[in-house]
């Protein structure tokens, strides 16, 4: 059965300095509201409102409604950094145990948490300036991260990736498994039929056939 739960909790965040309860609650309510209606559609006395404060008061936690945006989309994109790093630290030697082990963390990650990473993926195009520049610096680096694996697989003779050699062979057979993964959260049902496990399984095994894995299942 796929969560609902929230993929981390950006108010639990601490990279910052401790968060105050008001700021926690404002976090909380603008990520319901940017996973319902979207940031661009949520005004702050809407964010206010859900959680039982005055609109001028979220300004002493947060310079805008973008700065709170912000602190969500980034907090998530860099647990997911770091959830990736300790999966690639600990995973079966050789790139085909990199696929494996970065694959299952993006999937447990946007299944688990659909919503929060709903959020994180979507809204971070409301960004602006170096708040955005932050946040897709992350994101090129973990699409660099599966680059990477798929040419060292393609070198050693581990994938056979559609259109060659080079980078941009990579680049897209990266793109597009990084894509489905991200994307798992958006069509799974909260009660299906298969387990986190079983869902991981089968997104590692089209990924292994997206590479043109030896032995793919």
């Amino acid at each position: 059965m796929v969560s609902e739960a929230t993929m981390t909790d950006p108010s639990d965040d601490q990279g910052e300095g401790r968060l105050s309860e008001p700021a926690r609650r404002l976090m909380r309510a603008a990520d319901e509201l940017f996973y319902t209606q979207g940031s661009a559609a949520t005004s702050v006395r809407e964010i206010t409102q859900a959680c039982g404060l005055t609109p001028g008061a979220m300004y002493n936690h947060f310079t805008s409604k973008e700065d709170l945006l912000y602190r969500l989309v980034m907090t998530r994109h860099r647990w997911l950094e770091d959830e990736v790093d300790k999966a690639l630290a600990s995973a079966e030697p050789g790139p085909t145990g990199a696929l494996k082990a970065m694959v299952e963390v993006y999937v447990r990650v946007h299944t688990t948490g659909r919503k929060g990473a709903r959020v994180a993926n979507r809204e971070y195009g409301q960004l602006s300036g170096e708040r955005l520049t932050q946040v897709v610096a992350v994101r090129r680096r973990l699409r660099d991260r599966m680059v990477s694996i798929v040419l060292d697989g393609h070198a050693d003779g581990s994938f056979d990736i559609l259109g060659g050699e080079g980078r941009p062979a990579a680049v897209i057979t990266a793109a597009a498994i990084l894509d489905m993964c991200v994307h798992a959260g958006e069509w799974l049902r909260e009660r299906g039929e298969l387990t986190e496990a079983e869902i991981s399984e089968r997104f590692v095994a089209l990924a292994l056939r997206l590479v043109g894995a030896r032995g793919a299942p």
